[in-house]
């Protein structure tokens, strides 16, 4: 099989090394005769893979037993109703949210349903171009929800405001990619299929002290207090995923750690806007360079008439998953942690060819 250049917005690329690890368990897991699909996710060798799943989260964010970390079903989109019903106060409850793109319209949408939501800060009229900076969130709100990264427009919030309330990302497109400070935030939710896994489970950091306070009935499967007394085991966890997940984040703290995967991630950040940027024929779809995305550069080409000989070119390359998101058109380059810096020279290389 020839290599392929997977620049897919997710389910996306994972290291090799994960790939071949998951294979041997699906055939056997830990010498049990058994595949990791069959055994019982109560048997002791899976209850250490979810609590080694649980601890390594804690580790790379440098957060301590203040925090608690969940693997849930539903992906990041059931965390759009989860949030709400956990944080929003029965009783006068509302929020404030940024408007950045699909995702965060989405929860916005969910929200509303459960209590009332203040869009302080949004791009949707100039199509998500950029990242809004001039809102203030004050201390009549419940929480304040940001999604971090925006895979259809290529927009990414470089920096996060101090708010006067709880704050809630959604990092699902671009989490542990950079150096953040965790504990600034009170939860973070992402789905796993964007950087740290394969689809099927969703990964949920939320410091503990915040929950049990809305006076609301929360049904069972939506509450956090919940999973965290059954360590995430409150009805079956989805396996496969959470071992996955698991595999890839015990790749990166083995290579380097979060700190090493941001030098690396700029540096293809960096080779394919620059080429971008020099190049007559492309254009991003964000118009503004500081909140240019790491993880997923959205672009177009300029002459319509190039569109067959480039589409030609890069699919000959053994290039993947470069369209741009439906809603959008163009291109989108996701470069996700597992994604090597040759597979961006590739692309720019086919760029660069094209007259």
């Amino acid at each position: 099989m020839s290599k392929k250049h997977n620049f897919s917005a997710g389910p996306c690329i994972l290291p090799q090394e994960v790939f071949q690890k998951s294979a041997e368990a699906i055939l056997d897991f830990n010498g049990s005769g058994l595949s990791l699909l069959e055994i019982s996710h109560r048997s002791k060798d899976f209850v250490a893979v979810m609590d080694e799943a649980r601890a390594i989260v804690k580790r790379l964010m440098n957060l301590g037993d203040d925090y608690e970390v969940l693997y849930l079903g539903g992906g990041a989109s059931l965390q759009f109703a989860m949030v709400p019903f956990n944080l929003m106060k029965l009783e006068g409850g509302k929020a404030a949210y940024l408007n950045t793109g699909t995702w965060s319209a989405g929860a916005i949408k969910e929200a509303k349903k459960i209590g009332t939501v203040d869009v302080v800060g949004s791009s949707k009229e100039e199509n998500y171009s950029f990242i809004p900076k001039d809102y203030q969130v004050g201390n009549e709100y419940d929480y304040f929800h940001c999604t971090s990264n925006n895979t259809i427009y290529g927009t990414q919030m470089r920096e996060f405001p101090n708010v006067d309330t709880l704050l809630v990302c959604d990092m699902s497109s671009d989490i542990f990619s950079r150096v953040i400070d965790f504990s600034q935030f009170d939860i973070i939710y992402a789905g796993a299929q964007k950087n740290m896994g394969p689809a099927g489970t969703t990964l949920v950091v939320v410091k503990k002290e915040i929950l049990g306070k809305t006076g609301r009935d929360i049904p069972s499967m939506l509450d956090y207090s919940l999973h965290i007394a059954k360590e995430s085991m409150y009805n079956t966890p989805p396996v496969f995923p959470v071992y996955a997940s698991l595999l890839t984040l015990q790749h990166l703290e083995n290579n380097g750690g979060i700190a090493a995967a941001e030098v690396r991630n700029e540096a293809k950040a960096k080779l394919l806007y620059g080429e971008i940027d020099r190049s007559p024929l492309f254009e991003t779809f964000c118009t503004v360079e500081e909140d240019r995305s790491l993880m997923n550069v959205s672009f177009k080409l300029l002459d319509e008439s190039k569109k067959e000989e480039f589409d030609n070119a890069w699919k000959a390359a053994g290039i993947s998953g470069l369209n741009g998101h439906r809603s959008l058109g163009g291109y989108r380059a996701s470069m996700y942690n597992a994604l090597p810096i040759e597979s961006v020279q590739v692309l720019v290389d086919v760029m660069q060819n094209l007259k």
